[in-house]
C-alpha cells in the first residue's frame, strides 16, 4: 500500500510539473484565495496583537467611567451626563480604590498657539492622579500637582507630538502656549507611547481640571469621564458592581430602566475590540474563500481533461494489473497535491501583501500570521482538491480496459 502511494504521488507530481503552466492556471484560483485571506488574517491578527500589548500597559485594574446615551434618546435631545456630584460620590462611598481622576474635555477649541504656529489637539482638564491612573509619566520637566488645581494655575503637561507640531524646543519647559485665549506655562512633557491605528497617543496637552472648567465658563450640565484604579486587594467585578449601584441610584434609575453610564476595563475594551477584529476577519474571509470554490472547479475542469487526455494510460495499466483503487489515489492525489501547491503558492502571496500593506501604512503595526491560519488555509486547499478530485478520479477508475485501449 505504501508503495502503491508512493508511486501514486511520484506520478502525480510529474504529471503537474510536465505541464506546468497549466498546473499554475488551474490552481490560479486556489492561490487567489488563500492568498487573499492570510493577507486579511496577517494584517487583522497584527493589529489585534499591537492593540492587547497597548491596553494590557493601561493595567488590569483600571477602570474607566463615561456617560453613555443611546441612540434613540441622543435623536430626542436627551444627554446623559457623568457630573463632579459623581465624582465626590465615588470618592467618599466607594471601596477599592487607589487612585481616581476626573478628565474634562475641551469642549469650546482644541486649538494650541506658539508664537506663529498651531496645532489641534486633544486639551484635557485632569489631576495629579491621572499619571497613576493611566501609567502616564513625565520624561522632563514636572506633571500636574494638587496645588495646581486647587489655585487653577495655568500650566499645561504636552505629549510630544505637539512639542514637534508647534515646533517647540527639544525642552519645551517654561515656554507659553496660548490655550482658549490665555496663556499657559509649559511645566512638563510627557514620555513618547507611540500611535494606535494612525492615531498618535502624543497628541494631547493636559491642563489642571479646576483650570478647565474655569476656562469652559458656567456650565451646570458640565459631562466628566472617571478615571480610576483599584487597590491590590480589591477586585474588578466587586468594584464595577459597587459603582454601578451607587450610580444608578444617584441618577434616578428605576429597575427597568438601563444604566446611563459605561463602566470600561483595559480587559473589556480589548474583547470588545477582538470581537469587531473577528468579526471583520469572518466576513471578508468568506467573500474572498468564494475564490476557493472558483479554484476547485477549475481544479476539476482539467483533471476531467487529463482523464480524456490519458485514456490510453489508464487502459494500460489496467491491462497490466493495476486495480481500480490504484488509479483513483493516483488522479486522487494530483487534484491534492495541485491544490496543495496552490495553497503553500498562496501562503506566501498573502503574507507578503500583509506585509507590504502595514508597512505602506504609517504607525500601523507589523503583520503576523498565527498559525491556526495556516492550518486552516493549507487543510481547506486540500479539502477543495479532494472534493472536486473526486468525480475526475471516479470516472478514471470506472474505464473498462478494452475500451481504454482502443480510444484514440
Amino acid at each position: 500500500m505504501f508503495f502503491a502511494l508512493f508511486e501514486s504521488s511520484r506520478s502525480a507530481l510529474a504529471s503537474i510539473f510536465a505541464h506546468g503552466l497549466r498546473s499554475f492556471l488551474t490552481t490560479l484560483g486556489i492561490v487567489i484565495g488563500v492568498a487573499s485571506v492570510i493577507a486579511v488574517v496577517s494584517v487583522t491578527q497584527g493589529m489585534s496583537s499591537f492593540i492587547g500589548d497597548t491596553f494590557a500597559s493601561l493595567g488590569t485594574n483600571s477602570l474607566t467611567i463615561q456617560s453613555y446615551t443611546p441612540f434613540e434618546d441622543q435623536m430626542k435631545g436627551i444627554r446623559a451626563r457623568l457630573t463632579p456630584g459623581d465624582l465626590e460620590l465615588i470618592e467618599r462611598r466607594a471601596d477599592g480604590i487607589a487612585s481616581i481622576t476626573p478628565i474634562l474635555y475641551a469642549s469650546r477649541s482644541s486649538q494650541v498657539k506658539y508664537g506663529s504656529q498651531t496645532a489641534f489637539s486633544q486639551i484635557m482638564g485632569t489631576t495629579y492622579a491621572f499619571q497613576d491612573v493611566s501609567q502616564s509619566y513625565t520624561q522632563v520637566g514636572r506633571f500636574l500637582a494638587q496645588t495646581d488645581n486647587l489655585t487653577r494655575r495655568r500650566i499645561a503637561v504636552i505629549g510630544e507630538k505637539v512639542r514637534e507640531n508647534l515646533s517647540l524646543p527639544d525642552n519645551p519647559v517654561n515656554e507659553y502656549v496660548e490655550i482658549g485665549g490665555e496663556w499657559f506655562k509649559i511645566v512638563g512633557m510627557l514620555e513618547e507611547r507611540g500611535d494606535i491605528m494612525g492615531m498618535s497617543q502624543d497628541d494631547i496637552v493636559l491642563v489642571p481640571y479646576a483650570t478647565m472648567v474655569s476656562l469652559q465658563g458656567n456650565q451646570t450640565r458640565t459631562d466628566i469621564q472617571i478615571q480610576l484604579s483599584l487597590s491590590e486587594s480589591a477586585e474588578i467585578e466587586d468594584v464595577s458592581q459597587q459603582l454601578t449601584t451607587l450610580l444608578r441610584d444617584a441618577h434616578d434609575l428605576r429597575n427597568d430602566e438601563d444604566d446611563d453610564f459605561r463602566i470600561q476595563t483595559a480587559e473589556q475594551l480589548m474583547e470588545e475590540f477582538d470581537q469587531i477584529i473577528s468579526m471583520v476577519t469572518i466576513v471578508i474571509g468568506g467573500i474572498v474563500s468564494i475564490s476557493l470554490l472558483v479554484g476547485g472547479i477549475g481544479i476539476m475542469n482539467i483533471m476531467l481533461v487529463s482523464v480524456t487526455e490519458r485514456t490510453r494510460e489508464i487502459g494500460i495499466c489496467k491491462a497490466i494489473g493495476a486495480k481500480r483503487h490504484h488509479i483513483l489515489m493516483q488522479f486522487l492525489i494530483e487534484a491534492l497535491l495541485l491544490s496543495l501547491l496552490g495553497g503553500i503558492l498562496g501562503l506566501g502571496i498573502g503574507f507578503g501583501l500583509g506585509t507590504l500593506i502595514a508597512n505602506s501604512i504609517p504607525g500601523f503595526p507589523s503583520a503576523s500570521i498565527p498559525l491556526w491560519s495556516i492550518a486552516l488555509a493549507l487543510g481547506f486547499s486540500g479539502f477543495v482538491g479532494v472534493l472536486f478530485g473526486i468525480l475526475p478520479a471516479a470516472k478514471a477508475a470506472n474505464l473498462d480496459p478494452i475500451d481504454a485501449l482502443r480510444y484514440e
